[in-house]
C-alpha cells in the first residue's frame, strides 16, 4: 500500500513534497518526488513495500512515461509472462500497469485483477483510474488550468482547491478522452430459476471463495487476518489458515479487539483455537476511545456517526496487527454481497428489491465501509485486503439469487439464525469450516459485538462532560467538531464524505 500525489500543469516538486508528507502514514518505507523530463508533471510517492520490496521504487519512470500506484495487482505474474518478462525492470506488480498501457489495447485496464488506484503520465497526456469497487482511494482537483491527484483529501487541505471529486470506482480519467467507466457491477439476481441445484451452487461458491483468499494472500511479506469472531472474518481466517498450512508456512496470525469480556473477543478465541491460528487480542476501554477519537476522525475523513463507530474497533485492530505484520485480510464485502445487515431483513419477501439494494450498496462501498477500512488501517501503515471483493467472487455472488441469501427459516432449526436468516447460502457453503454455533450465530455488527457502543457512550460522556445518555445529535456534533479542529478546510472534507443511506432502495411496505 502507498500514498501518492500527482501535479499536472499545477505545481512544482516543493508542493508535491509538502502534500505527500501528509500521506506519509500510508508508506513509511520510502518517499520519493520525481518530475518527468519534457512533461508538465511531478509525482510524489510514499511506499509501503509488500510485493517486490527490494526493487519496487516509485514513481516508476521509464522513457517518456511515469507512473504512481497504490494497491496490489494479483495477476501480475501471469501478465508479466504474457507481456514478456524481458520488458520489466523490476519485480514490482505495479510495473505491469505501464506495460499493459503500452500495448495500446482498447480495454487494457480491464486485464488488471486486484485493488488499485494509479496515475500514469506521458509528455502530453495523463490518465488516472481506480479498481472496480474503489477499494483504493483517488481524488482529483483542479488548480487553474491544471490537475492535482492525491490518495487522500488531507493532501489538499489548505490549498484552496476547487472542484474536488473522487475518481469513480471502475473508471478511468484520460485528459485526452475524458471519463470512461471500464467496469460495471453486475446486477444481482432475484429469484432462483426452476431446478436450481442449491447444493451445487453452495459448493461452487466455496470454490470461488477459496480461490479469492489464496489470490489475495499473495505477498512478499507475511499476511495476517482480522478476526472479529463474526462469520465473515472467521470464514476468511479459516480459509487463510488452510492456505498457509498447504504452503508449509507458520500458523496464520489473527487479531481481535473489543472491550474486556465482549462477545467478539470470546468468539474470536474460539475460532482461533479451532483453526489453529497464532492469536493476538487487545481489550480497549472508554478512556482509550476518548483518547484516540480525534486521531480516528482525522484519518477517517468523515464525521458520519455510523462510520466513526465502526472505525473505532478497526483502529485498535490495525494498531495491534501492525506490530506483527504489514498486511491483513478482512471480511469486508460479505454483508453487501450476501445480505448481512439488520435492515436487509425487511426485504425478505421481495428478493428483487433486495437484489437491487445489494447492487446499490456494493456501488457505494468506496466512500463508506471501504473508506473506513482503507483510511484507518493505512493510518497505522497497515495494508488491508478484502477477498470478498475479488472480481470473480463478485461476479459469481451477484449471480446467486437473493432468495438464497436472505430467506425465511424455522427459528428452531439447527441451520437458522432466527425466523429470517441472512447470508444463508454463504453459511451453507462454509459450514464445515467453523463450529456449528458460530456458523449459525446471530449477527452482530463489529461495533456492537466488540462492545464499542457501550464503551463509546462512556467515552462521549467523558468528552461532553455529562452523566446522562449521549444522543445521536450530540454524538454527531462531537465528531464534526473534532473534524473541523483537525482541518484548515473542513468543509472540503465534509462535502466529499459519503453517508450510509445515500440513494438506498426503498424498503417494501410491511
Amino acid at each position: 500500500m502507498c500514498g501518492f500525489v500527482t501535479l499536472w500543469h499545477a505545481g512544482d516538486e516543493a508542493l508535491a513534497r509538502e502534500m505527500v508528507e501528509r500521506l506519509s502514514h500510508r508508506g513509511p518505507d520510502a518517499t520519493e518526488v520525481t518530475a518527468l523530463a519534457g512533461a508538465p508533471v511531478v509525482m510524489a510517492h510514499s511506499r509501503l513495500a509488500i510485493i517486490g520490496p527490494d526493487d519496487g521504487r516509485q514513481p516508476i519512470n521509464q522513457g517518456d512515461d511515469m507512473l504512481v500506484v497504490n494497491g496490489e495487482i494479483y495477476n501480475h505474474e501471469d501478465l508479466r509472462a504474457i507481456l514478456g518478462a524481458d520488458e520489466f525492470e523490476s519485480a514490482s506488480d505495479s510495473e505491469t500497469i505501464l506495460h499493459l498501457f503500452r500495448t495500446g489495447a482498447g480495454r487494457w485496464i480491464s486485464r488488471l485483477d486486484g485493488m488499485f488506484a494509479f496515475v500514469l503520465a506521458t509528455p502530453g497526456r495523463i490518465l488516472a483510474a481506480r479498481d472496480p469497487l474503489g477499494i483504493k482511494p483517488l481524488y482529483m482537483a483542479r488548480r487553474g488550468e491544471g490537475l492535482i491527484f492525491a490518495s487522500e483529501l488531507k493532501a489538499f487541505d489548505g490549498l484552496g482547491l476547487v472542484d474536488i471529486e473522487a475518481i469513480a470506482p471502475g473508471s478511468l480519467y484520460d485528459s485526452a478522452r475524458g471519463h470512461r467507466q471500464w467496469y460495471r457491477i453486475p446486477h444481482g439476481a432475484a429469484d432462483a430459476e426452476p431446478g436450481l441445484d442449491v447444493t451445487a451452487t453452495a459448493r461452487e461458491l466455496r470454490l470461488v471463495l477459496e480461490e479469492a483468499v489464496e489470490k489475495w494472500m499473495v505477498a512478499d511479506v507475511e499476511v495476517g487476518s482480522f478476526l472479529s469472531g463474526g462469520l465473515d472474518s472467521s470464514i476468511i481466517a479459516a480459509l487463510a489458515a488452510r492456505c498457509r498450512a498447504r504452503a508449509g508456512k507458520s500458523a496464520l496470525k489473527t487479531f481481535a479487539v473489543g472491550t474486556e469480556g465482549s462477545p467478539d473477543l470470546m468468539a474470536a478465541r474460539k475460532v482461533a483455537a479451532h483453526i489453529g491460528s497464532d492469536h493476538h487480542e487487545h481489550a480497549f476501554t472508554p478512556a482509550d476511545i476518548a483518547e484516540v477519537l480525534p486521531h480516528v476522525i482525522y484519518h477517517l475523513e468523515s464525521a458520519d456517526i455510523d462510520l466513526v463507530r465502526s472505525a473505532i474497533p478497526t483502529h485498535f485492530a490495525a494498531r495491534l496487527a501492525r506490530r506483527q505484520v504489514k498486511a491483513v485480510l478482512t471480511g469486508e464485502g460479505a454483508d453487501e454481497l450476501f445480505a448481512g445487515y439488520t435492515y436487509h431483513h425487511g426485504y425478505v419477501d421481495d428478493p428483487r428489491a433486495l437484489a437491487d439494494e445489494l447492487t446499490r450498496s456494493l456501488g457505494t462501498m468506496h466512500n463508506i465501509n471501504l473508506q473506513r477500512v482503507d483510511r484507518v488501517t493505512m493510518a497505522e501503515s497497515l495494508e488491508a485486503r478484502t477477498p470478498f471483493l475479488d472480481r470473480d467472487l463478485i461476479d459469481f455472488a451477484q449471480s446467486v439469487p437473493a432468495s438464497l441469501k436472505l430467506c425465511r427459516t424455522d427459528a428452531d432449526a439447527a441451520e437458522a439464525t432466527g425466523p429470517t436468516t441472512e447470508k444463508w447460502i454463504l453459511r451453507k457453503a462454509c459450514a464445515d469450516l467453523l463450529p456449528h454455533d458460530l456458523v449459525w450465530r446471530k449477527k452482530a455488527q463489529f461495533d456492537e459485538g466488540s462492545g464499542t457502543v457501550d464503551a463509546l457512550q462512556e467515552a462521549l460522556r467523558m468528552i461532553a462532560g455529562t452523566t446522562g445518555p449521549v444522543g445521536r445529535d450530540v454524538e454527531g456534533a462531537v465528531y464534526e467538531r473534532f473534524l473541523r479542529q483537525a482541518y484548515r478546510e473542513p468543509d472540503m472534507v465534509l462535502d466529499n464524505a459519503g453517508t450510509w443511506e445515500a440513494d438506498r432502495v426503498t424498503r417494501p411496505a410491511a
